[in-house]
């Protein structure tokens, strides 16, 4: 299956966060939409980083007087593995996990399309497991004619 036909990707738009938005802000966007990553984008609407809950939390234990003046260009991940809607959800997963990160920003282009987790691959990976078993017990209890 391709990323461009999982509607958990393209359902929904890309809740995204500032380069120089402080980390304040980001928090209260994890926890508004109960999400664990936010791309960073510049003034221009351009990927720039990404900054996840576990960045943050790093940063709030080790530097908690910082955080209300901390901006995210200074903590955020600069070097983005991004997949594209063409990608295959195996190819994006075996890359999540070599990589040892949870969320990809997907790019159309130049344009931030959407952001995939290992939690949205995973999911769907099970829809299909089920689906599968469905039709094999089908088949073997003889339900197919």
């Amino acid at each position: 299956m391709k990323l461009k036909e999982l509607s958990r990707v393209y359902g929904r738009p890309p809740i995204t966060v500032g380069e120089n938005d402080t980390i304040d802000i980001a928090i209260q966007k994890l926890l508004e939409h109960r999400i664990g990553a936010l791309p960073v984008c510049n003034a221009r609407g351009a990927l720039v980083g990404i900054i996840s809950e576990r960045d943050l939390l790093g940063i709030c234990s080790s530097r908690p007087d910082e955080v209300p003046e901390t901006r995210i260009k200074d903590v955020m991940v600069k070097d983005v593995a991004v997949c594209v809607p063409d990608d295959d959800l195996n190819y994006v997963m075996n890359i999540m996990t070599q990589k040892g990160i949870r969320h990809m920003p997907v790019m159309d282009g130049e344009k931030l399309a959407g952001i995939i987790s290992i939690r949205d691959i995973m999911s769907e990976r099970l829809d299909a497991c089920e689906i599968e078993v469905r039709h094999l017990s089908d088949y073997i209890s003889g339900g197919y004619i």
